[in-house]
């Protein structure tokens, strides 16, 4: 059934309740049905730039330490691509590996210390140097600089046009005020975005406040508190726009609404039921942590990956920053099978075992990736599935915890990213490679090719 929409649906389309305001996802109808299909597909490429998350975590990898480096536990030893990541933390991405690429042997040197009394303090810097690959001044004052990060520069460049330029997710608590340790400011361990050397972004650890910030924009604060007391959906606000819309729709874009309507619902009803728990009074592994944040990890990652999905689909956003750690957390991650802390477990001696024992937490952390693969994989997005528009960075500006070095640092991309990245490879750097000449060389291919550096780049990464 063809659609009965004679006039384009804006793409800007939201359906409006109170206290709720969503989003549509792409749909045939915003298309205009005179154009061919191949003019139809170039007009869906020029309203789509690709997608950009960027994902750290902190503490490097086991593999970047010495004996981690011999046994291979990051990085493969064959580059190319019939690499084997049997034996790496990287093992879980197998089945996605058309859609990986492994950058290994780059240098994060703005995170190491430059004067003597910055010794020590790379847990506290390391974070705000990953996207901007600047050193940060060191202070506790009001006083911070450091640099634009890749994901504000992508973002001011075109982010404009949807209606929430960038969004900046985390996992772990934040301080956000005074100084952490070393002489550093909180705001450089807990935040990612920078969008000038001066203006680190706050980061969401909430999966309430940003499933709010995504649909809830509407109405007083009292509609959008009685919203939440209520056990229904934002949906039960627009079921009759939903309804008058539908008629006007063509049977695909039907489907395509009602699953992303059930999406939506889905995601709301996760939160809710984490809320609910949380405020039970039973006691919580997470002690102070707002009630809509899951006690297990790997919940909570997966909730903000959701959130990210539906963002992309609706066009709310097409840039996220996430951060899955905090630098010096004890956090212990069950899952993994090791039940030694974060923290402690990345100083582990060079000890074969300890490094081992490492190397299964890089793992899990790496394990949840395919959760958000699949995701992207399976949401269409006009003529490609939101993966082939998406381009992933994940990574650390540490690599070596146990001894604070910088050199080797971990770093992949995932996504088909409309072919920023080819898949399924290994590029091993030069010796001596700034990882900032890998992100110049991206931001050459997100469009923005005029920049000639970035950070402490030597030049364009070639992929």
């Amino acid at each position: 059934m063809a659609n009965l929409i004679r006039t384009p649906l804006d793409r800007r389309t939201f359906l409006k309740g109170m206290s709720t305001m969503i989003a549509l996802p792409y749909l045939d109808a915003m298309t205009p049905a005179a154009l061919s299909r191949s003019a139809r597909a170039s007009a869906l490429r020029a309203a789509n730039p690709t997608r950009l998350l960027a994902l750290e975590m902190v503490h490097g990898a086991a593999g970047c330490a010495p004996f981690g480096l011999t046994e291979h536990l990051w990085a493969p030893p064959t580059t190319g691509s019939s690499f084997d990541l049997s034996k790496t933390s990287l093992s879980p991405l197998e089945s996605w590996r058309q859609y990986l690429t492994i950058i290994s042997n780059t240098d994060v040197r703005m995170a190491e210390a430059y004067k003597p009394e910055e010794i020590g303090g790379d847990h506290f810097r390391s974070s705000a140097v990953f996207l901007t690959q600047s050193h940060p001044t060191q202070t506790e004052g009001s006083d911070i600089f450091a640099g634009t990060s890749l994901d504000q520069m992508y973002a001011q460049r075109f982010g404009q046009a949807t209606p929430i330029p960038s969004m900046q997710l985390c996992i772990e608590p934040l301080d956000r005020a005074g100084g952490c340790a070393y002489g550093y400011s909180c705001m450089y361990t807990d935040s990612i975005s920078w969008a000038s050397p001066t203006e680190p972004l706050p980061m969401i650890r909430d999966p309430r406040v940003a499933f709010e910030q995504l649909f809830g924009a509407g109405g007083t604060p009292e509609e959008r508190a009685m919203r939440n007391r209520s056990t229904g959906s934002i949906l039960d606000w627009i079921t009759g726009r939903v309804a008058q819309l539908n008629r006007e729709l063509g049977a695909a874009d039907r489907q395509r609404m009602d699953q992303y309507l059930e999406h939506i619902r889905e995601i709301e009803r996760r939160i809710q039921q984490v809320e609910k728990r949380n405020a039970s009074g039973e006691e919580r592994e997470l002690a102070g942590a707002p009630a809509g944040v899951p006690d297990n990890f790997g919940d909570h990652v997966k909730l903000m990956f959701d959130l990210q999905v539906l963002a992309l689909q609706a066009d709310m956003t097409r840039v996220f920053s996430f951060k899955l750690g905090r630098d010096a957390s004890a956090r212990v991650y069950p899952d993994s099978g090791v039940m030694t802390g974060f923290h402690p477990a990345s100083h582990h001696g060079n000890n074969p075992a300890r490094v081992k024992e490492f190397a299964e937490i890089n793992k899990y952390h790496v394990s949840l990736l395919p959760y958000l693969l699949d995701k992207l994989k399976t949401t269409m997005d006009g003529d490609a599935s939101l993966l082939d528009k998406t381009t992933i960075i994940y990574g650390s500006p540490m690599s070596d915890s146990n001894t604070h070095n910088h050199r080797r640092c971990p770093l992949i991309l995932l996504g088909g990213g409309h072919g920023i990245a080819s898949g399924n490879q290994h590029l091993k750097a030069p010796d001596g490679t700034p990882m900032a000449n890998v992100m110049l060389s991206l931001m050459h291919r997100m469009g923005m090719d005029d920049l000639h550096t970035f950070g402490d780049s030597t030049g364009a990464f070639s992929f």
